[in-house]
C-alpha cells in the first residue's frame, strides 16, 4: 500500500461555475479549513487522481491551484497547523472511507 502525505490544497479561482466545479472535485479528497483550502491526505495515485480532475476544471491561463506537501499524516513533526480566531476542525490519522 502506497503511504500517504498530507497536502494543503488551496485554490483561486477565476470564474463561478469553475469555482463550484474546483470545490466540489477537492471537497471530495480531503478535510476544508477555510472557504478555498482543504487539508487532504492522499497516496500519490490519488494526487495524481485530483490533479488529473482539477486539469480539466481550471482555467490554467487564470486560475491557481497550490498543492503543499505538509508530510506524513501520522507524523506529529510533519506540520504544526495553528488557527486564531475559530478553528476549523482536523482529520484524524489514516484514511477516510467517504
Amino acid at each position: 500500500m502506497s503511504a500517504r502525505r498530507r497536502w494543503l490544497v488551496a485554490y483561486d479561482i477565476r470564474d463561478d461555475m469553475r469555482l463550484r466545479q474546483v470545490h466540489d472535485i477537492v471537497r471530495s479528497h480531503g478535510t476544508r479549513l477555510q472557504y478555498s483550502v482543504f487539508l487532504c491526505d492522499l497516496t500519490a495515485i490519488e494526487k495524481i487522481e485530483l490533479k488529473s480532475a482539477l486539469r480539466d476544471a481550471v482555467n490554467q491561463k487564470v486560475d491557481s491551484v497550490v498543492f503543499i506537501d505538509l508530510g506524513e499524516p501520522d507524523r506529529p513533526s510533519a506540520a504544526t497547523i495553528e488557527f486564531m480566531g475559530v478553528s476549523s476542525p482536523l482529520p484524524g490519522n489514516g484514511a477516510v472511507i467517504i
